[in-house]
């Protein structure tokens, strides 16, 4: 005959309040709510069979949830560390990225100097940021990514490597950027549905 699985007692009040609150909860995240949901019902005397049945899970399930707070507390609740992949970038890293793009100026970009003169830093060097001169950068400060992985981090922090098209803007004071309307002797076509 198989042994009858129960959520241990709670070990203090605080933790019985803790998790009862977590599974009557509406913003915190699901897997917890159930979780929670499962110890209250254990706690309430339910055999594991119809927790599964009330909450429309897998009796292991229930079981294996009951084992791990058991062991674990409110610590059981959650999620174990992933055995995926660990990331091969630090968060430090990420950071340094980042901030390249962001703030540090391209070692060929024009700079001009007190004197009136322009020079740059790095003779032939990138004058704008591309992908690829940002890699090259990062891997002459030791950061070894590709540029794929360059393009996802910028794109995910919303970060634009790449700077507006010069013919766009002028520092001119007397430039008139083109207007988007046509010329007014430009009759227009009237579209009509089909």
């Amino acid at each position: 005959m198989p042994k009858v699985l129960v959520a241990r007692l709670p070990s203090d009040a605080d933790e019985e309040r803790a998790v009862r609150k977590l599974a009557g909860a509406r913003h915190a995240p699901g897997d917890w709510i159930r979780r929670a949901q499962i110890i209250v019902a254990s706690w309430e005397g339910k055999p594991t069979k119809t927790i599964a049945a009330e909450l429309d899970c897998h009796p292991q399930t229930v079981r294996e949830r009951l084992h791990r707070f058991n062991t674990n507390g409110l610590d059981g609740l959650g999620d174990r560390p992933g055995s995926g992949r660990r990331p091969r970038l630090t968060e430090t890293e990420r950071s340094r990225i980042v901030a390249m793009a962001r703030t540090q100026q391209p070692p060929g970009r024009l700079i001009r100097q007190p004197d009136g003169t322009l020079d740059a830093d790095q003779e032939g060097g990138p004058a704008h940021w591309t992908l690829n001169s940002l890699t090259e950068a990062l891997h002459t400060e030791g950061i070894v990514v590709g540029r794929s992985q360059v393009r996802r981090i910028l794109l995910a922090e919303g970060v634009r490597w790449r700077r507006t098209r010069s013919w766009t803007t002028s520092r001119d004071p007397e430039f008139v950027p083109k207007g988007h309307e046509s010329s007014a002797s430009t009759p227009h076509r009237r579209r009509t549905r089909r």
